[in-house]
């Protein structure tokens, strides 16, 4: 019976150690409403997380945990990320690099000096192009 109890307690530390692991093997979700949108569409509110991301000004909640998590995001190809995190993410970039690079170039001389986030991107972005389906002529 006691090898019953003591089994039991095992299974229970175990589940416990596990639980902490995958949900340290995350980042936070708390943040996950904010609007991607309403920031690159601000220039204000946009500004404002450039800022932070680079020491150039205060940063809010959500700005302090995304300055923590982004280079590990980058290192790792968020692969800490929700789903909406990683969306979150590549929309945000992808604005930037398009039509932002003022933000965008101090922010990879900062976090991605090797520029293997944007040769990423362009790659897939051509790759997109070349298989877009030829257009029906009547």
């Amino acid at each position: 019976m006691w090898k019953l109890v003591l089994l039991g307690s095992l299974l229970i530390c175990i589940g416990q150690t596990l639980a902490e692991v995958t949900e340290k093997s995350q980042y936070t979700t708390k943040y996950d409403n904010v609007d991607i949108n309403e920031v690159v569409h601000n220039e204000r509110l946009l500004k404002n997380y450039v800022n932070c991301l680079l020491d150039r000004g205060p940063c809010s909640p959500d700005g302090l945990e995304l300055k923590k998590n982004m280079p590990d995001a980058i290192e790792t190809d968020c692969s800490k990320c929700s789903d909406k995190q990683r969306e979150g993410l590549e929309a945000m970039m992808r604005f930037l690099i398009d039509n932002k690079p003022e933000y965008w170039n101090p922010l990879q001389e900062k976090y991605d000096p090797t520029g293997s986030y944007k040769k990423r991107y362009l790659d897939a972005k051509r790759a997109e192009v070349a298989i877009q389906p030829a257009e029906k002529t009547p």
